[in-house]
């Protein structure tokens, strides 16, 4: 089966998605986060539907707990924005890669690959990852807003039925 057939046949087993949105941010409040926002707009001009948001500060113990509820709530895709820079309190990766089953290493290196293109060799110092955990699949995009609509746009919603697809079948 060609790739075009396998997405599409995805597409059309998977037209809505359960997520949630995490927002790890020590500054950022529900009315000051625009990455959620984008990621918010994205999802649900997609038609997806957002089951759970929060802001977090950066703390991987809280981190994990939300995850985990976010997971166990039924959110089949959790999106995280911030802490995944290699700054003293960003701990997003370490929270995220320590709950991952399977990773999908792919992900970060397009995201950073991109970035690159935006940015220039500091695409470097971002940590962006994705992967499954139980059954959920993760995207973890950094806190600017311009990172959180690339990764959306470029990498997260053209590929979301696709992906969600192969972690129920």
């Amino acid at each position: 089966m060609s790739h075009s057939e396998h997405e599409k046949i995805a597409r059309s087993a998977v037209a809505s998605v359960n997520c949630g949105i995490l927002t790890i941010s020590d500054t950022r409040t529900p009315e000051t986060d625009t990455g959620g926002a984008i990621i918010r707009a994205g999802l649900e001009g997609a038609g997806h539907t957002v089951l759970r948001y929060m802001v977090v500060k950066d703390e991987p113990a809280q981190i994990v707990d939300i995850v985990r509820d976010f997971a166990a709530a039924g959110c089949q895709v959790i999106i995280t924005s911030g802490g995944t820079g290699i700054a003293r309190r960003d701990s997003t990766f370490e929270a995220i890669d320590a709950l991952l089953e399977k990773r999908m290493p792919g992900f970060g290196e397009i995201f950073r690959m991109l970035s690159y293109q935006d940015i220039g060799p500091a695409a470097m110092l971002s940590r962006a990852t994705a992967g499954v955990f139980q059954r959920s699949l993760i995207f973890c995009l950094p806190g600017s807003p311009a990172a959180v609509r690339l990764g959306m746009e470029k990498l997260i919603l053209p590929e979301l039925a696709h992906l969600v697809w192969e972690t129920i079948r």
